[in-house]
């Protein structure tokens, strides 16, 4: 029989039969608190905030008055570095090693997050500021640019017929990309198999495919093999292409996350695999899937190269789907943009602020639509339920 080695006071191994608990050191000075992990005081506040000015002291005179570096650009950065350096100091006499790294990771990560917020907000800001004048004219959203040169006046033409154009095709691609999609990432979560891996290295290869591959391809196959003229249906086509493997890698990952325990909890209790994947995994996947949707939905909805090979522009409104060409907002802002002309290029802008207002419409559109009614019975009523109306029907 093996004894147990315990640890003596000398710190020498002895055998024991039972387990010796550490003895309770007395004169041992307290645990050091670690204020990262809690609210901070207004001491600590005080302190951080404290840090953060004397940085942009230094950062002031090295740039200003000591180096050459004149500029917010400069002066941001050694502001930056400056106050991860006061912060570390600081963390270092409070609470040590341990408390430096915690206050680092919390400021990069943190700055991390305000250079994106900040990026975002300045893109969208100097879109909306040059594309402003066209937008006060009610007929930039009501008319199309039949008749309309590029140095006429906003009011007149518009771009109803590029809005028409992008939600008609987006609808193509939607109708083919959802059920496609999400279907192929059941099958990869769901059913697995040798096939199954083979599918998610395909997917996860056209996820880089570039967007003039996915124009040319449709092209070539639908409009030079089968002979279809250039239309909307192509060029739904085509964003279809581009919008799958986006959509099925993203629901892939989503689906992964879905707790086993509700598969076998369900399988446990008689449902076959169909009805836990439908009433239970797709459920409670939801929001997920919707977020997958959105990334797809942004994808697609920004692109102009296979639009333009397999579409063209058209400057009046279309709606046939089969036949003529389609405009689309991507492929408007493109066009006006090459021309060169600055009553075109300020209109380029205004089309380009109506397809960030469309994307952040279906955005909410779809988290509203994923987002679970508080109505709705839970996960295991509808289980209980759907589980009993089977066994009634087995007998």
């Amino acid at each position: 029989m093996t004894t147990l080695q315990t640890p003596d006071t000398a710190g020498t191994a002895r055998p024991s039969g039972r387990t010796v608990l550490p003895t309770y050191d007395a004169d041992a000075p307290p645990a050091v608190p670690r204020s990262s992990l809690g609210k901070p005081t207004a001491d600590e506040r005080f302190q951080r905030w404290g840090a953060w000015f004397a940085a942009g002291g230094i950062a002031w005179l090295l740039t200003q008055e000591l180096l050459p570096l004149a500029g917010l650009p400069w002066f941001l950065v050694t502001w930056f570095a400056a106050g991860i350096l006061t912060t570390s100091l600081l963390a270092y006499v409070e609470g040590g090693t341990i408390e430096v790294r915690d206050r680092v990771a919390g400021t990069v990560i943190t700055g991390g997050a305000a250079l994106v917020g900040v990026a975002l907000v300045s893109t969208v800001a100097f879109v909306a500021l040059r594309g402003w004048e066209p937008l006060t004219h009610l007929n930039f959203l009501t008319d199309d640019m039949a008749g309309v040169g590029p140095q006429d006046p906003f009011t007149r033409g518009g771009i109803a017929h590029a809005i028409t154009g992008s939600l008609i095709e987006l609808s193509i691609a939607l109708v083919i990309t959802l059920p496609l999609g999400i279907g192929t990432a059941v099958f990869m979560t769901e059913v697995g198999g040798r096939f199954a891996r083979l599918v998610r290295t395909i997917v996860e290869a056209m996820t880089a495919l570039p967007s003039i591959v996915a124009g040319l391809f449709v092209y070539t196959v639908w409009i030079l093999a089968l002979g279809q003229p250039r239309s909307g249906l192509a060029a739904g086509l085509a964003i279809a292409v581009m919008m799958l493997p986006i959509i099925a890698r993203a629901a892939d990952v989503v689906l992964r996350v879905v707790p086993g325990g509700l598969r076998e909890a369900s399988l446990a209790l008689g449902a076959s695999r169909w009805k836990t994947v439908w009433h239970v995994v797709l459920p409670t996947a939801r929001p997920g899937l919707a977020t997958a949707v959105i990334l797809g939905v942004a994808r697609g909805v920004g692109e102009t190269s296979p639009v333009l090979l397999t579409s063209g522009a058209a400057s009046f409104m279309v709606t046939n789907t089969t036949d003529g060409a389609m405009n689309s907002l991507p492929l408007y802002i493109f066009s006006n943009v090459r021309s060169g002309e600055e009553m075109a290029i300020e209109r380029a802008f205004g089309a380009a602020t109506v397809l960030l207002v469309l994307v952040l419409l279906l955005f909410v559109a779809a988290r509203l639509l994923a987002r679970p009614a508080s109505s709705r019975p839970s996960l295991r009523t509808r289980l209980v339920r759907s589980l009993s109306r089977t066994s009634r029907s087995s007998r």
